[in-house]
């Protein structure tokens, strides 16, 4: 099992830091408000809809990292050493095949830190992270997939350094509308 690590982007002009840290029971609450967000759940495949829904959601991030396949991060904003941080997004690392070349990475902003360069910021300490963690073990690609008509997940992308690769087609039911593929590829690959 991989250690969970907290990663730390650092502040930028007019914003805190951030703290990126495998998801707690405490995140629920937050959690859950989070996704109450009609813009957010337009864009996730899972809606949590109360405690005993996020709980269930926190149990199976653990399960990832145990597995070693998922590693989902709670990002938060201003979190010092040991204490409390205010949640403004998730980012996570994706290995269905623990030993192979590619993975996917994944992310989203709640609604009041939107515009603030959070998802960048946690995508860039994901990126490098991913890189370092599983460099070793042949990661040389990340994939990053978005819906078409997400025109901000697409700047995000772009922004952090993965280039559009590919329209990728519908596919029904999970994907209902077509999609773009972003790559990034390890340094030196």
């Amino acid at each position: 099992m991989i250690t969970p690590p907290t990663l730390r982007p650092a502040a930028t002009a007019g914003f805190p830091a951030l703290s990126l840290r495998p998801w707690r029971e405490e995140d629920v609450p937050a959690l859950v408000e989070a996704y109450a967000d009609p813009f957010l759940r337009r864009w996730t495949a899972e809606s949590l809809d109360d405690a005993a829904g996020g709980l269930r959601w926190v149990a199976r991030q653990r399960e990832g990292w145990e597995e070693g396949l998922r590693f989902a991060f709670a990002v938060l904003e201003g979190e010092p050493e040991g204490g409390p941080g205010r949640l403004v997004g998730g980012a996570v690392l994706k290995r269905p095949v623990p030993e192979g070349a590619s993975a996917e990475v994944g992310y989203w902003t709640a609604a009041a830190a939107r515009g603030r360069g959070v998802a960048p910021r946690a995508l860039e300490a994901l990126t490098a992270w991913a890189f370092e963690a599983f460099g070793g073990s042949g990661l040389t690609r990340l994939e990053l997939l978005h819906q078409e008509d997400n025109g901000a997940s697409c700047r995000v992308a772009e922004k952090s350094g993965y280039p559009f690769s590919a329209v990728l087609p519908a596919a029904p039911p999970e994907f209902p509308l077509s999609g773009h593929l972003h790559v990034r590829v390890a340094a030196g690959a």
